[in-house]
């Protein structure tokens, strides 16, 4: 459970970082899975960047039983998650993001909630990012834009092939918030508002930074659609770290005998 000044933090800034929040050998396992699972590979899909370069994410919006979901139910996420968001709240999605060495491209400056937007009637989500491998400035570690949630919602664009936020405006911005490069060890968590803008740079490196972002809104804001994009309430589950463990090892046993 986060303490009160973690609390003030966060919504001060946009953002908070809880370092060693997974051992190292949890985030071993989860990306040995991971590596294997032709279903997550096969799953994935390509997201230009304005320069053409291909960053690659694999998203569900549904929690089927795998390491993934798994994570998406911890308790290490959930109930900080409910203490940032103000309330109970539901699982809207779960991605792994692939930035490959050398190949994976830039994320452009977004907002979540920049999107989100059409299917959720207030900004009250965030997002929670797991460093499954080591995230550095190197091979394209998140920028976040320190206090930008407090702008509100900007008008988003297709940038490439994904939706960017208005540059004119993010160019003031860059004015008047500092860029934080969130470098992270493996095992390090990222809570992140909704409307906090971010970005990424490309992968030139040769490590690769594969990460784990778990999606929420608070169970009371309303949704315009039924369908599963949408996002509906539902109550989530909340598993311990052996619980976590143990569908990280099914996974994984499946794998073996595919």
């Amino acid at each position: 459970m986060l303490t009160l000044a973690q609390i003030e933090q966060y919504h001060e800034d946009g953002y908070l970082i809880i370092e060693d929040c997974f051992p190292l050998e949890d985030m071993e396992r989860l990306l040995q899975v991971a590596r294997a699972d032709q279903a997550l590979a096969d799953n994935a899909a390509d997201r230009l960047d304005a320069a053409g370069r291909a960053s690659r994410l694999s998203l569900r919006f549904d929690l089927p039983d795998s390491a993934y979901s798994a994570y998406a139910r911890h308790l290490a996420i959930v109930e900080p998650m409910e203490q940032l968001v103000g309330e109970e709240v539901f699982h809207y999605h779960h991605k792994m993001m692939l930035k490959e060495p050398r190949v994976g491209g830039a994320w452009e400056w977004h907002q979540d909630f920049g999107y989100w937007y059409a299917n959720f009637l207030r900004a009250d989500m965030a997002s929670c990012m797991i460093a499954v491998d080591r995230a550095s400035k190197g091979n394209g570690c998140l920028q976040v834009l320190k206090g930008s949630h407090k702008m509100g919602r900007l008008e988003h664009g297709l940038t490439g092939d994904q939706t960017g936020a208005d540059l004119e405006r993010v160019t003031v911005a860059l004015e008047h918030f500092e860029v934080v490069y969130c470098e992270m060890a493996p095992g390090t968590a990222l809570f992140f508002h909704s409307n906090l803008l971010h970005r990424s740079d490309p992968n030139e490196s040769e490590d690769s930074r594969w990460a784990l972002i778990c999606c929420y809104s608070a169970a009371s804001n309303p949704t315009f659609r039924a369908d599963a994009e949408a996002g509906h309430y539902e109550k989530l589950e909340r598993w311990s770290a052996g619980e976590v463990r143990a569908a990280v090892k099914r996974h994984r046993a499946e794998l073996a005998s595919a």
